[in-house]
């Protein structure tokens, strides 16, 4: 639902993509991703004021101050759930295992407890994966399960930090590196937003604009995928 709700307002708001980052809970390159249709599926929006989560005030307010942070009117249905397992739309449900197999390829630290409670899926199937056993095993691909939408890419991170800080891991450095690489890619794309406005306006006045540079987009898409 978070990815969803930020295809909405993607869609249908002025906000920008730090706000609406933050009140879905997503990374703001994953909102990047949305808006610019390189995620691997494309999102029906899901309505957040129809949802009763969000007022048309305020996104209003939003979009009259970049700084404005959204406040929820209620919690999401699925976020109330205090407990049970996490749940997957039906589409998805398929895709588990292979966000599974991703996890124990690259994150061998995490547990099989914590992947169930992660994407929502039972101890006996990651274990069938693990031990190679899985019924489809021969077919299953590791896709990063935040690329699949099975999670955020925040409660990806903190799982990771948390799993590795137990396991006398010392991933911080790294998981920091990547931040700091992040934040400058979508500083670059916002500049790359900014120039190729320019240039359309140039255009439209029959001006010379100078060529449009793509690098930081594609770096940005291969970041967003890892």
């Amino acid at each position: 639902m978070p990815h969803a709700t930020a295809a909405w307002l993607v869609d249908n708001s002025a906000l920008s993509f730090s706000q609406i980052a933050e009140f879905c809970g997503l990374h703001i390159l994953e909102v990047q991703a949305i808006a610019d249709d390189t995620a691997q599926t494309k999102l029906t929006g899901r309505d957040p004021i129809r949802a009763g989560e969000l007022t048309q005030e305020e996104i209003d307010r939003g979009q009259a101050d970049p700084d404005y942070t959204l406040k929820l009117s209620r919690m999401p249905e699925q976020q109330r759930r205090t407990s049970g397992p996490r749940y997957t739309p039906v589409s998805k449900r398929q895709d588990k295992p292979k966000g599974i197999l991703w996890i124990i390829k690259n994150h061998p630290e995490i547990t099989d407890g914590q992947i169930s409670k992660l994407i929502g899926t039972t101890k006996n199937t990651i274990s069938a994966i693990r031990t190679k056993t899985h019924w489809d095993y021969a077919n299953l691909v590791p896709i990063d399960p935040v690329t699949l939408g099975l999670t955020t890419q925040r409660e990806m991170d903190a799982l990771v930090t948390a799993a590795a800080k137990k396991a006398g891991i010392e991933t911080a450095p790294d998981i920091a590196k990547l931040g700091e690489d992040r934040a400058a890619l979508v500083a670059e794309l916002q500049a790359e937003r900014e120039a190729a406005a320019r240039a359309a306006e140039a255009a439209a006045s029959g001006e010379t604009a100078p060529a449009e540079p793509t690098t930081a987009l594609e770096r940005g898409e291969a970041l967003f995928r890892k």
